[in-house]
């Protein structure tokens, strides 16, 4: 037992011995600094040293761009333009779907690919009958005010508020005999209009220029795109006098008829009208005799 209890005190004794750290001028021998120190005291003191060091290495990293020069962390700016190419990525992924639907529907103008909608009318009126002992006619209090703020804006308005979006005028491309006329169910969604050659072509509104190349089938094509997603097609013509991307007004020249493509039977201008990607007889708009 008198040994175990020595050993401690052994140890104590050699933590708390004290040492004199002394620094001696080389030539002179002159005693220029000392200290006095024990085991437990650079047992402290290194070990204060390494967390100080530790923390101040954990800071610079965290809370400093030093960290970048670290390999495996990465740079502020590179995180910065990758967020910014993402977010272009998707803009342009965006663009590109919104491009392509437009591009189906020209596809759809050059091919005459339409499909058309068949439904029973019976059917459709019959679901659309209601039993009026079901409803409540009665109008609210909600209803009856804003019944008289209509009225009140009726009375006094001198200029009518809105228009509908079919309201649109067209200008005659050329003035001829219409020769064969619009006509869904022979895929035929256009009018064909008698000219002699090299006539003048007009754009029947102004519009830019979204197509204008050959084709095998319909010769020289010219297809304009206006307002109130409408689009106007010029078909069979001698030459094109725009190209692709140009603005054109109303009634201006943008080609000359002729009678080219493998479906053209002799001079004569194919116009077609398109409304929200869908053919439009072009005679309930535009008288062209």
């Amino acid at each position: 037992m008198a040994k175990k209890n020595k050993e401690p005190k052994k140890i104590t004794k050699k933590l708390l011995n004290k040492y004199r750290l002394v620094i001696l001028n080389e030539d002179t021998f002159e005693e220029r600094i000392s200290f006095k120190l024990n085991r437990l005291n650079v047992f402290v003191m290194v070990t204060i040293t390494g967390i100080v060091l530790i923390a101040g290495t954990t800071f610079l990293i965290a809370f400093t761009p030093l960290r970048e020069y670290i390999p495996g962390y990465s740079s502020t700016s590179l995180n910065l333009k990758a967020t910014q190419l993402a977010s272009t990525t998707d803009s342009l992924e965006t663009v590109i779907n919104v491009n392509q639907e437009y591009y189906k529907s020209i596809r759809k103008v050059l091919t005459g690919d339409v499909k058309t909608v068949e439904f029973d009318v019976d059917s459709a009126i019959q679901s659309q009958k209601l039993n009026p002992e079901e409803i409540d006619l009665a109008p609210s209090a909600r209803d009856i005010k804003l019944r008289e703020e209509v009225s009140k804006e009726d009375k006094y308005s001198l200029f009518e508020s809105e228009k509908s979006s079919t309201d649109f005028s067209l200008f005659p491309p050329v003035k001829g005999n219409v020769t064969s006329g619009y006509d869904v169910n022979e895929k035929h969604y256009g009018v064909d209009v008698a000219v002699t050659k090299d006539t003048p072509v007009k754009a029947a509104s102004s519009g830019t220029v979204i197509f204008a190349e050959w084709t095998a089938e319909t010769g020289h094509v010219i297809i304009l795109k206006h307002n109130n997603n409408l689009l106007t097609v010029y078909k069979h013509n001698a030459s094109l006098a725009k190209q692709q991307g140009e603005q054109v007004a109303s009634g201006e020249v943008i080609a000359t008829a002729g009678s080219t493509g493998e479906l053209s039977t002799g001079p004569h201008l194919h116009f077609e009208l398109w409304k929200d990607g869908f053919p439009t007889d072009p005679l309930n708009f535009i008288d062209f005799e």
